[in-house]
């Protein structure tokens, strides 16, 4: 659904409205560039085809807003209820990830009739007047929404990129962007001092239950690099034989390259000639044109070996937010329609990070972990996060492809250590003494 429903809604609750209106009107935006054969594609284990993305955002509403908050609300498609269910086991059965594929049924169209017809049904409870409860699972509806218009990018740049023919998301563009014609200019380190800092969302505003309860954590003084590893940085590490250098690897690292054959980021290319292509949402370009830009879609085991090479190392979560707290998320979001991350503004405008937000996900050396006093949610909800806090790595910032209003500094992202189709690159840390 493109276009506001006009309903007569209490003015306390018009603004969610208008709020839940907005993200799916954008979530439709992203999907609208794509023929119903595209949004088919299910290229690897992690992506989903957009149909599914567009079905699945909708049955989150349909299951947890509708059917708990709205007495007479009735499913048009029963059917869809197990259908569309990702992985809450407490709410039954559903098919198997690696089948989404194979969903020829429903059609397109018939997914767009019930995404309309879900959206008006969540107007209408708002209508009624929603109780407080409902608003809550609606603005965690809302945000769950933006996590997959996020994947929505990341799974149809891979499914491109599989194809052959290397299509582009959308038009090259007119001219090369002045940030990413800009030179990054040399690594800088800032400082920052020890001592117990408070981590976790502070209770102003939304937040998923992994960014809870608010706790101290006693750092030791340590540095942040200002911007992000760059392309041409990460292209050293290449050349000086990095993919073939065992000691610079975690060992499950080192396996993991070695069976994967990985000898380079996602999406790089090297032709015949030496010279390296990157394929990108606007079609493939030359590395050498991108080369001030962040080095995107590696690994943590990437992302960990170059930071040996380069003699630092990761920074901690804890870190991570200590250093962005306080700052304005802004950044290279998905709104700035570039689809990519961009090269940094130098010199850095006076002592603060650049990049903390957008661009690419930082990964941290954190394990992803419960915070103390955490307690999941009550019911299939608990299964939103909690369930997956075992081989999984602490990511923070966002990228190119989030929705800014869905960021904030205690924002807690996670992957296993070699997923790679995420917009996921690099800052470097040290400790006190080492930068």
């Amino acid at each position: 659904m493109s276009s506001s429903i006009a309903l007569d809604i209490p003015e306390a609750q018009a603004t969610l409205a208008q709020q839940f209106q907005a993200v799916r009107g954008a979530t439709a935006a992203l999907a609208a560039r794509l023929s119903a054969e595209d949004q088919m594609v299910q290229s690897c284990a992690e992506a989903s085809p957009v149909k599914w993305h567009l079905a699945h955002t909708t049955w989150f509403f349909e299951t947890f807003v509708l059917r708990e908050f709205l007495g007479d609300y009735r499913p048009s498609h029963p059917e869809f209820l197990w259908l569309f269910n990702s992985y809450y086991k407490t709410l039954g059965k559903h098919p198997e990830k690696k089948l989404r594929a194979s969903f020829s049924r429903p059609s397109l169209e018939v997914v767009r009739a019930y995404r309309q017809e879900v959206e008006l049904a969540v107007l209408r409870l708002l209508e009624k007047g929603a109780s407080e409860a409902a608003q809550a699972r609606i603005e965690l509806g809302m945000h769950h929404e933006q996590q997959h218009q996020e994947l929505i990018a990341t799974d149809i740049k891979h499914a491109f990129w599989t194809n052959p023919l290397q299509p582009a998301y959308a038009p090259a563009a007119e001219s090369v962007d002045s940030r990413e014609r800009c030179a990054a200019g040399r690594m800088v380190f800032e400082p920052y001092p020890g001592g117990l800092a408070p981590i976790g969302h502070a209770g102003l505003g939304f937040s998923f239950d992994n960014e809870l309860g608010r706790h101290d954590v006693q750092l030791v003084p340590y540095q942040l690099g200002r911007r992000l590893v760059t392309c041409a940085e990460y292209l050293e590490f290449i050349d000086d034989g990095g993919y073939a250098r065992p000691e610079l690897w975690l060992s499950d690292g080192w396996d993991t390259i070695q069976a994967e054959q990985w000898r380079a980021p996602l999406y790089w290319q090297q032709e015949d000639d030496g010279a390296w292509q990157i394929f990108t949402l606007r079609g493939r370009a030359p590395l050498e044109v991108m080369l001030q830009t962040p080095v995107c879609h590696v690994s943590y085991y990437e992302a960990d070996a170059y930071a040996r090479w380069a003699g630092f190392r990761l920074p901690t979560e804890f870190e991570w937010e200590h250093a962005a707290s306080g700052l304005p998320v802004e950044g290279n979001f998905v709104e700035s329609g570039r689809l990519h991350p961009a090269c940094a503004v130098a010199p850095a405008r006076g002592e603060q990070p650049q990049q903390m937000f957008g661009d690419v996900w930082e990964w941290t050396q954190s394990a992803y972990t419960a915070y103390p006093g955490y307690r999941p949610a009550g019911g299939a909800l608990g299964e939103y996060n909690g369930k997956f806090m075992c081989s999984q790595m602490v990511l923070r910032g966002g990228s190119a492809v989030t929705p800014q209003t869905h960021m904030r500094a205690s924002y807690r992202n996670f992957f296993t250590p070699g997923t790679r189709w995420q917009f996921s690159g690099i800052r470097l840390a040290a400790d006190e003494d080492r930068a």
